[in-house]
């Protein structure tokens, strides 16, 4: 009978024996020999700075075009709808093209690569004169996002030593988050073309510094580039004395040298871990965050927020960064589950908040309604009108302290190397396959049921997502990538950290 997946008994096994931190990980945060490792990253990530602009354009440029008096860029609710939502196809796209790409070219040239399509698309829309350019161009920016979603992670995750490989893996999202904080700034001083020649330049500045970067000692090992593979780590590593950890990584590597074929692609050992990246990556879309953040000002418009709703976006921004930022530092403490579990909770809690508020608060609210009012700079205001945004504050803190940045790490984590590229790119796709349809429906959702019922199906979703993190996901804190694969090889099966 196969051993179950999780809570096998037994006193004598030992998920992952802990290794003595060295006193390189023990000063991790200013280790000199860990500097290089920081600048790849930076340089890497940019992407995902990029892919975070470009992923909330549509928050501000929404409003904006429905009042548009040039009928060829103006949008009724159904363009709206796709607007918003095709930027999703296209990174469900990037995903499947990552699936050839990531280990055809390796990962830092995927992720040049995707420099391409996210220029011409921001081009497209800065001179849109017709709805085509602006989907073509949300589309395209989109392949960009999802080919960078796929392939970041990974190369993060494959040049970061273990010791700060949990706050490494964090930056993807930290730089995402912060991609739409500048979105949600700009948008409040430049009209909304301005917005899209503003997204190229990040996109230039990563180009030119990956440039200087090295790829993946893995996965140069993996084509047979040995000596490129000891230059690269000893770059990384700031020192010479990097052989015994190379030869961790060769061994590895060499035990996998061929693809997985379908028949190995049947064996826990494979199956399990991509199937938890793939489940994680389903669920994290599920909760809401994707519509949630594509029609942010749409929602605080339908929801009577205290504030111009411009600027309730930017604050909800600036709290997503914040939250971010805890997590990265946390994230190799407490330990990856811990967070999960806090993350799910906080957004079950705001999502529910936020259904029940347009379920039993009637708008608009007005002075002369029987509750409170209060008066802000000269302003009378319900006090009710605070609720929208402070659980949509909530609900983004939670995302972002856990299942906004840990499943982006724990898909490069989990993965088997000789699987890594094929299945991170699926998990990308099933990903952003789940966004499309959440924000194509989104707003149908809501003019057909009311605003509550999304929020109240999310929280649902959130409560799945406390469930699944109990009973599948594995506590991968200060363990090698080769560990980690050791740890699915075995029999028995317990994720207990």
């Amino acid at each position: 009978m196969q051993e179950p997946l999780l809570r096998a008994e037994g006193l004598d096994y030992d998920t992952f024996p802990e290794v003595p931190a060295s006193p390189g990980e023990r000063e991790r945060a200013g280790a000199l020999k860990n500097k290089r490792v920081f600048l790849a990253t930076f340089a890497a990530v940019l992407g995902n700075f990029s892919f975070g602009y470009a992923l909330v354009y549509t928050s501000p440029v929404i409003p904006e075009l429905k009042l548009s008096s040039d009928p060829a860029l103006h949008l009724d609710k159904i363009q709206a709808s796709w607007f918003g939502s095709v930027f999703t196809l296209g990174a469900a796209a990037g995903g499947l093209s990552a699936m050839l790409l990531n280990d055809l070219l390796g990962r830092k040239l995927s992720i040049m690569f995707s420099a391409v399509p996210s220029a011409i698309g921001y081009a497209l829309m800065a001179g849109a004169h017709g709805l085509w350019m602006l989907l073509l161009g949300r589309m395209l920016t989109g392949f960009a996002g999802g080919l960078t979603a796929a392939c970041i992670p990974v190369y993060v995750s494959e040049i970061a030593p273990p010791g700060v490989r949990g706050a490494l893996g964090a930056t993807p999202q930290l730089m995402a988050v912060f991609g739409s904080l500048s979105l949600y700034a700009l948008g409040l001083l430049l009209p909304w073309r301005w917005l899209a020649v503003a997204g190229e330049g990040p996109v230039l500045i990563m180009i030119l510094l990956l440039s200087f970067m090295p790829n993946s000692p893995r996965f140069l090992l993996s084509k047979s580039r040995d000596e490129e593979a000891l230059q690269a780590l000893t770059w990384l590593r700031a020192d010479s004395e990097v052989h015994w950890e190379f030869e961790q990584i060769q061994d590895n590597v060499r035990r996998q040298s061929s693809r997985v074929s379908w028949a190995e692609a049947r064996e826990p050992r494979v199956y399990r871990p991509v199937l938890i990246a793939v489940l994680m990556r389903f669920l994290q879309q599920l909760t809401g965050i994707t519509p949630i953040l594509v029609y942010l000002q749409t929602i605080f418009d339908n929801t009577s927020v205290v504030l111009p709703s411009q600027q309730d976006a930017a604050i909800v921004g600036a709290v997503r960064l914040l939250s971010v930022l805890i997590a990265a530092v946390t994230m190799d403490l407490a330990g990856r589950k811990v967070l999960l579990y806090v993350s799910a909770s906080v957004m079950f809690a705001a999502n529910l908040t936020l259904g029940l508020y347009v379920q039993f608060v009637p708008r608009p609210l007005t002075p002369n309604s029987t509750v409170e009012i209060v008066t802000l700079g000269g302003t009378a205001f319900n006090y009710l009108t605070l609720i929208p945004l402070l659980a949509t504050m909530l609900f983004i803190m939670g995302y972002a302290m856990g299942w906004g940045p840990i499943t982006w790490l724990l898909m490069s984590e989990v993965l088997p190397l000789r699987a890594r590229g094929v299945a991170s790119g699926l998990c990308v796709l099933v990903s952003w396959l789940t966004a499309f349809v959440l924000t194509k429906y989104f707003l149908l959702a809501v003019n057909a049921f009311g605003l509550q019922v999304p929020f109240f199906f999310f929280s649902a979703i959130c409560l799945l997502s406390l469930l699944f993190t109990g009973c599948c996901v594995p506590e991968t804190r200060g363990r090698s990538l080769e560990q980690i694969e050791a740890f699915f090889h075995t029999r028995r099966m317990s994720f207990r950290p």
